[in-house]
């Protein structure tokens, strides 16, 4: 064979190694989710690179098939393809045995690189970067490759599926997506600029509401402004003016005997035209939504929708008031610090390495606000004072503190039982405190 013979046997070896392994990283590449949007809009070709993730046995094998019989012959025409070329080059300045050698490995170089830069390395970078467009471009050929080479392809196939039935090893390829894939897409939108850090933490804080209990969101009984049946106008008037809210629980005597609640506005309404105000006026008093505590954030919110309403009382098992919840209390944990007022931020930073911590903060916020992936048995308590009861094994007093991932907790402020405030500060070595605890 001449050299241009040989020219373009090298150059359609190189272009078959090309059309597979552009093939093999575009399939593996492509994403499932765009593929779809594509075949919704029409493309029969995303369609077909569908079915060919679905049942990637048969297009891996032609793959191989192809590669390893290019790299094959490959091997064969390179090692003799250019040598007597660069022998003629190099007889002006070496002799044999050096001369023959040399040809030889020059020849060998040059294929081999050519092999390795426009065969390999540059389609696996273009189908890298652009595989669906890739995956659809080259679908039907394959598709062609895979019906020529069937009596082949059943043959390697069979062989690969039986020792991997022999082994027990799983061949289809698992697409479900997990609340985790959503969270690394979210994270690599922000990190791209395509989300900003306020529309991302929106978009997890909604992903958690069917795991986040409503006690989460909810004010805590100890925080609740109540009315009497018993209450004098005096009374009712007093607490509207030292407590403003546009709806008041009406109990019967103490708090767990729930009766309904009045709003606002109607009491307002009566003082401005002058009227009595009298809780045993049934007109004032309305029917209260009462859910458990065991609800989720979703379902929650599905209650309200579901009775037109936008308060509720929250109860646990022993019928007893654990606090209350708004439809307000469910957005604010949505959109999380977006709809806080300053004066409401539960987690406010002192510096750059502490912070001030109300303790009733839901644990799930402190584990965005510090980075920390799970709090030990966590299921046992709900807010970060919670956390300081279960660690102390006691109900922790000022001074007390647990180190953990990183970061010291230290009550410093009680309010009678009640851890009021916290302290939190990182710590400069957390592998050697990471779970300590102790008194001052």
């Amino acid at each position: 064979m001449n050299f241009f013979d040989n020219v373009i046997i090298i150059s359609g070896l190189i272009g078959t190694s090309c059309f597979f392994s552009m093939s093999e990283i575009a399939l593996a590449a492509s994403r499932k989710i765009r593929l779809r949007q594509m075949s919704d809009e029409g493309d029969a070709r995303a369609e077909k690179v569908l079915h060919l993730q679905a049942h990637p046995g048969n297009f891996f094998t032609v793959v191989q098939i192809g590669l390893n019989a290019v790299a094959i012959m490959g091997g064969i025409v390179g090692e003799s393809a250019f040598t007597p070329y660069f022998h003629i080059l190099l007889v002006p300045w070496l002799n044999d045995p050096w001369l023959t050698q040399l040809s030889f490995v020059l020849s060998f170089t040059l294929v081999t690189s050519l092999f390795i830069l426009v065969a390999d390395l540059m389609p696996k970078r273009i189908a890298m970067a652009i595989p669906e467009r890739v995956a659809v471009t080259l679908v039907g050929p394959m598709m062609g490759c895979i019906v020529v080479l069937r009596p082949l392809v059943w043959l390697f196939n069979s062989a690969a599926t039986g020792i991997f039935h022999l082994f027990r090893i799983q061949t289809t390829r698992n697409d479900e997506i997990t609340s985790d894939d959503i969270y690394a897409v979210m994270d690599a939108g922000a990190e791209a600029g395509v989300l900003d850090k306020g529309e991302q933490q929106i978009m997890e804080n909604a992903f958690e509401m069917q795991t986040v209990s409503v006690t989460s969101a909810m004010t805590a009984r100890e925080s609740l402004v109540y009315f009497l049946l018993q209450d004098s106008e005096a009374d009712i008037k007093r607490k509207i003016a030292e407590e403003p809210h546009t709806k008041f629980l009406v109990c019967d005597g103490q708090l767990d005997m729930i009766r309904g609640f009045v709003d606002a506005k109607e009491l307002l309404i009566r003082v401005i035209n002058g009227e009595k105000i009298t809780l045993k006026d049934n007109s004032l008093v309305h029917n209260c939504l009462i859910i458990p505590d065991t609800l989720s954030l979703s379902e929650s919110m599905e209650y309200f929708k579901n009775s037109r309403a936008d308060f509720a009382v929250v109860m646990n098992e022993y019928a007893l008031v654990v606090g209350i919840a708004t439809t307000n209390d469910l957005q604010r944990a949505v959109m999380g610090a977006w709809s806080l007022h300053e004066s409401e931020e539960q987690i406010i930073a002192r510096d750059s390495n502490s912070w001030l911590v109300d303790g009733v903060t839901p644990i799930t916020d402190v584990m965005r606000a510090f980075g920390i992936e799970e709090f030990p048995h966590s299921q046992n308590y709900e807010t970060i004072a919670g956390f300081m009861m279960y660690m102390l094994r006691k109900i922790p007093k000022r001074t007390d503190f647990v180190n953990y991932a990183g970061f010291k907790f230290e009550v410093v402020d009680i309010d009678a039982y009640k851890v009021d405030q916290l302290l939190v500060t990182r710590i400069d070595n957390p592998d050697k405190l990471s779970s300590d605890t102790g008194c001052k």
